[in-house]
């Protein structure tokens, strides 16, 4: 039978290597517990910063709304000494295309070329404008290459199209072939608007959309965009040049004896987009307000937060 050593060396021995083990277990626990602490203070530290970033986002939009407020005023832009601050900007909102505007327009030439322009092709381009018609018209009469009722119902949509106006650009998703669009232009929101009052604002809009209403080289729009950013070349300042649709189309030398072009454009859009981003510490939160009337009896439109990439 084998005995168990009775010898003092040995007991301490195995002791000592007991407490070396309970020390090193203690020793991680130690190192979990203060990763853990750290992990969470970083948490807390940025929901904290999360709130105040939204709180200055808050105060750039209540800022800019004022009516008294102009686009370049230094206001909108404020550094605080705790490292927190905003940037605020006053835009137009007709500087983008109005979707249901050209739909109601049946201006389907306008958003072929804009999808052509994204790299798809003529065809494809030519059904999904027929289809963005079909989901607005009131009737159930398909375009030529459209979609009604029965190619959703096929699709497993019983409720679709919605037979009326976009209320938001989501909505555009789920029409025939805008997954097409998506994949062509991940960024195609940043071309359209339902709030504006119709035609692409030419004080506002960029010389790229410029070019597209009115069918021209974009060379020839860079020097329109630069006559209304004035003599320091910057938009929103106090030395801009509004022009009005009818001069754009003047110093661009178009031909449009249909009126068509004209039709697309308009100036001096009374709906505005007020963008608002705050920060502390390494945190921004965007806010974006769409406001109509801004100079007088305002009326907000639509708020949403923007997750800022």
């Amino acid at each position: 039978m084998m005995r168990i050593s009775n010898n003092p060396s040995l007991k301490r021995g195995a002791t000592l290597i007991a407490v070396f083990w309970i020390m090193a277990v203690m020793g991680l626990a130690l190192v979990a517990t203060v990763k853990i602490s750290r992990y969470q203070s970083e948490v807390a530290g940025s929901q904290i910063n999360g709130i105040e970033a939204r709180q200055y986002a808050e105060m750039g939009i209540n800022l800019a709304a004022n009516p008294a407020v102009e686009e370049w005023d230094p206001i909108l832009r404020q550094n605080f000494e705790n490292g927190a601050g905003f940037e605020a900007k006053i835009l137009s909102e007709g500087g983008r295309f109005n979707i249901n505007f050209i739909l109601f327009q049946e201006d389907k030439k306008l958003l072929r070329d804009i999808f052509q322009k994204w790299g798809i092709d003529f065809d494809v381009a030519s059904e999904i404008a027929d289809a963005l018609v079909d989901w607005i018209d009131s009737d159930d009469d398909v375009n030529l290459n459209g979609a009604e009722f029965d190619y959703y119902e096929g699709q497993g949509f019983y409720n679709r199209p919605f037979n009326r106006p976009f209320y938001g650009l989501d909505e555009m998703r789920l029409v025939r072939g805008m997954n097409l669009v998506e994949s062509a232009n991940p960024r195609w929101r940043d071309w359209f608007t339902v709030w504006s009052s119709g035609g692409l604002d030419v004080q506002e809009a960029p010389a790229e959309f410029i070019a597209m209403a009115t069918e021209s080289n974009i060379e020839e729009t860079i020097g329109i965009v630069e006559i209304v950013d004035g003599a320091d070349a910057i938009r929103n300042t106090e030395d801009d040049q509004p022009l009005s649709a009818d001069q754009v189309i003047t110093n661009l030398g178009i031909d449009d004896p249909t009126g068509v072009i004209r039709g697309r454009l308009n100036s001096g859009d009374q709906v505005n987009r007020i963008e608002s981003v705050g920060f502390a510490g390494s945190v921004r939160r965007k806010v974006v307000l769409i406001i109509s009337n801004r100079s007088r009896n305002p009326s907000i439109l639509d708020r949403k937060e923007v997750v800022i990439q």
